[in-house]
């Protein structure tokens, strides 16, 4: 059995044990239709938008496509969506849209990312769009929460300790077993013991499996195993937890307590994951384990973005995803917003070049901006030399008006950072390093924080408002307390840091008070708690210096992207094929992050007056002018547009129908009026219309379930609700396709029970003591 399908190789017995220590194209015009009039962007949006005042306002600005996800509520959906397509605008005006028709309860949904700057903007927008209540969390924090809440039930006593880092237990087991790391094989062997732990690999199969998936090992396979091995019995001796055990133990709680397994599922009816390219294995069976028997699942996700295989994410649950679910609609996001039609020309360029599953299902993206200017292309003699023609040419952009917090420089490893850093200091350049500490968390916004709150709790009683009109200028007068000044300070370093974070608050306030016509000091404090809670970083004014893999999410109106050369572009240990194609999407993530302007470099030696033996990067290869004809695949990627459920055929094993159909308001079938209620949406017609249910099969469907439920051990409605029977008795649909179609019978019912309902509206008799499936 494949390592990324094994079953976890935690169970509730060794969960015991942790409570005692043991031993080439032109630009493609917009067509004059939609987005040329009230659509909305869907990346670039205002600061602080209006709430919209109904369900259908939740909808107003969204393209036929993302229209779709936003309304297609119930069963399996998978939404591909490009970069700069609008994804969380999607998924996000989905929930809300499901809240305020009163579809969805909003504590009902779980919304799951891969960070937390992702699940707070997640949250962010939700409050703009008045859908609060919604949780929307990282995969370890939603698991984290239930971990702690249910271990006392569980197991007893209480959570063992989390450990923040776990380097200091890798060097203490790598010490036990006499082994000696130097600081390269200690991060390279923790890597590995975090890839193991994510691919529910135990130790004794750790050396068949790293060789399977082609892993790069730091030192031989049985000193790895040895050291893993070593690394867990340290834990139990210690009694802690590291961050893979979250998942892993919620993962064998949910498995071995099928009560506390229907607990959780009980509170959450509805998921949406996003990012879905990049789960692990035991995300996946984490998320299986949340779902159940049931259906309601979005997820949204792109194969040509997939940038995290090697710590043990995988594309294949997302390309898998209709094998899995054959009823599924799948909706593509192609319409791309942020950047111009020749940045998307270079994006489409490079994946049209590439190899493999993830290229065969890459979407070939469509501008729906105005013409901008070519990517810019240059060589330089050495990498000191690149650095400062990058930091010479923001310099000219911050003289011409570019604001700072546009501006990126992307690298590919973090040690080619502090070239750039010295090239941008001694020009004067603000930056910031991107996966620095938490904005909220610095400890200048945190003194600020209770400045601005004191301020506004005395008010006109606060000697330094006393020459204040309005609330920008009241945040600036409490600011210059605390060290902002209305010019910035001289050079770099952590005066200017400091600086920066004072001066995001008083832009903040500024656009507060713009967008909030009377707004108080005591609104704008509320404002900042319900951005710290939720993350929601305002903007710092200086250069972005980040790794491209920190920049995924991330846009920038001008990106330089450097260091684009053999052996940093692709990177030296890319060896294998799957390699070299992550390192071409992780360039495409680069290219795919610039708004209006691109600047690609390299240099052609490391050190003034080295070797000049680097070229550009392969990846570049009939791309940039003079490099001539690309080795391309030919042929275009996927276009958008949306593909509906199965039918009876595929069902049975043929292949799935696919059918690009614009999806219709669920009408009543007796009156025509359009139904937003769920449970009148299931019997596809008004309440207080005249049913035609057949009475007498209605209640031998009853019957039936209340076996079933009796012999699975759950309750009725885990079989089938009231409403679906219903909505069954009343359709007496002849074959599979036709009950398929009726709302509550998802693909897993259908092959579970299909047969048996069926049979049953047919006349025929079931019998009561056979199991369902």
């Amino acid at each position: 059995m494949p390592a990324r399908h094994r079953p976890p190789s935690v169970t509730l017995a060794a969960l015991i044990r942790l409570r005692g220590p043991t031993c080439g194209q032109p630009a493609r015009p917009s067509p004059p239709t939609w987005q040329h009039g009230h659509v909305t962007a869907a990346t670039h949006s205002t600061l602080f938008p209006r709430v919209p005042d109904s369900a259908d306002a939740v909808l107003e600005g969204l393209d036929p496509e993302q229209r779709e996800v936003a309304t297609a509520l119930h069963g399996p959906v998978c939404v591909l969506a490009g970069a700069g397509t609008g994804k969380t605008r999607a998924i996000t005006h989905r929930i809300a849209y499901g809240v305020r028709a009163g579809i969805v309860h909003p504590s009902s949904v779980l919304a799951v990312t891969f960070t937390n700057r992702a699940a707070g903007e997640m949250r962010g927008r939700l409050r703009q769009l008045g859908a609060q209540g919604v949780q929307a969390r990282t995969f370890h924090s939603a698991a984290l929460r239930q971990l702690q809440y249910f271990w006392p039930k569980a197991i007893g006593g209480s959570l063992p300790r989390l450990v923040d880092r776990k380097i200091q237990l890798v060097v203490d087991a790598a010490a036990a077993c006499r082994i000696r790391l130097d600081r390269g094989e200690l991060r390279d062997a923790t890597a590995e013991i975090e890839w193991s732990k994510v691919t529910q690999t135990v130790p004794s199969d750790y050396a068949l499996a790293a060789a399977k998936a082609g892993r790069a090992i730091p030192r031989d396979p049985a000193e790895i195993a040895q050291l893993y091995a070593a690394y867990e019995d340290l834990k139990r001796q210690r009694g802690v937890i590291d961050f893979e055990d979250v998942l892993l133990l919620t993962v064998a709680v949910l498995q071995d307590r099928h009560d506390i397994a229907e607990q959780v599922r009980a509170q959450y009816q509805h998921f949406v994951v996003d990012e879905y390219q990049d789960v692990s294995p035991l995300q996946q069976r984490l998320l299986e384990l949340w779902l159940g028997e049931r259906d309601n699942l979005c997820v949204v996700g792109d194969a040509s973005q997939t940038i995290y295989s090697f710590t043990g994410a995988t594309p294949d649950h997302l390309l898998d995803f209709r094998t899995r679910h054959p009823g599924a609609t799948v909706v593509k996001l192609v319409r791309d917003y942020r950047s111009t039609p020749q940045v998307v020309h270079l994006a489409n360029g490079l994946l049209s070049q590439a190899r493999g599953r993830a290229a065969d299902h890459r979407l070939e993206l469509v501008s729906q901006r105005g013409p901008g200017p070519e990517p810019g292309y240059a060589e330089y003699p050495d990498e000191p030399a690149e650095a400062e023609g990058a930091a010479r040419r923001i310099r000219e952009l911050l003289d011409a008006g570019v604001p700072a917090a546009e501006i990126a420089v992307l690298v590919r490893t973090n040690a080619q950072s502090e070239t750039y850093e010295q090239a941008l200091a001694d020009r004067g350049i603000p930056y910031q390093l991107r996966g620095a500490e938490r904005f909220f968390d610095r400890p200048e916004v945190r003194k600020a924080g209770v400045a601005l709150r004191g301020a506004a709790r005395f008010g006109g009683n606060d000697t330094l408002l006393e020459d204040t009109v309005d609330l920008p200028s009241q945040v600036r007068a409490v600011l210059s307390g605390e060290g902002w000044t209305p010019q910035p300070p001289a050079g770099s370093g952590a005066v200017r840091e400091r600086w920066e974070s004072l001066a995001a608050l008083v832009h903040l306030a500024q656009d507060f008070a713009a967008a909030q016509s009377g707004a108080t000091l005591a609104d704008l404090v509320a404002e900042l708690d319900e951005r710290a809670s939720a993350q929601h970083a305002p903007t710092v004014q200086g250069v972005t210096l980040a790794s491209l893999h920190s920049a995924k999410g991330l846009e920038w109106d001008v990106v330089f992207l450097v260091g684009v050369a053999e052996g940093m572009m692709p990177i030296t240990y890319a060896k294998t094929d799957e390699q070299i194609e992550e390192e071409r999407r992780l360039l495409y993530v680069g290219v795919t992050r610039a708004r209006e302007r691109l600047h690609v470099s390299w240099a052609l030696s490391r050190s003034p007056g080295g070797r000049p033996s680097r070229r550009p990067s392969r990846f570049l290869d009939g791309l940039r002018p003079g490099s001539g004809a690309a080795a391309g695949r030919g042929g275009s990627g996927g276009s958008g547009g949306i593909e509906r459920g199965f039918t009876g055929a595929a069902v049975a094993g043929a292949p799935v129908e696919r059918r690009r159909t614009q999806r219709t308001p669920a009408r009543c079938r007796v009156c025509g009026r359009t139904l937003t209620d769920a449970g009148e949406m299931k019997l596809m017609r008004c309440e207080e219309c005249p049913s035609d249910m057949d009475e007498g099969l209605y209640e031998r469907l009853r019957d039936w379930r209340a076996v079933q439920a009796s012999q699975a051990g759950q309750p009725a409605f885990c079989v089938f609700t009231d409403k679906t029977l219903m909505a069954i008795a009343e359709t007496v649909p002849e074959e599979e396709g036709e009950l398929a179609r009726i709302p509550g019978v998802g693909v897993r019912k259908l092959n579970r029970y299909g047969a048996d309902v069926l049979a049953i509206c047919a006349g025929q008799d079931v019998g009561g003591d056979e199991e369902g499936d």
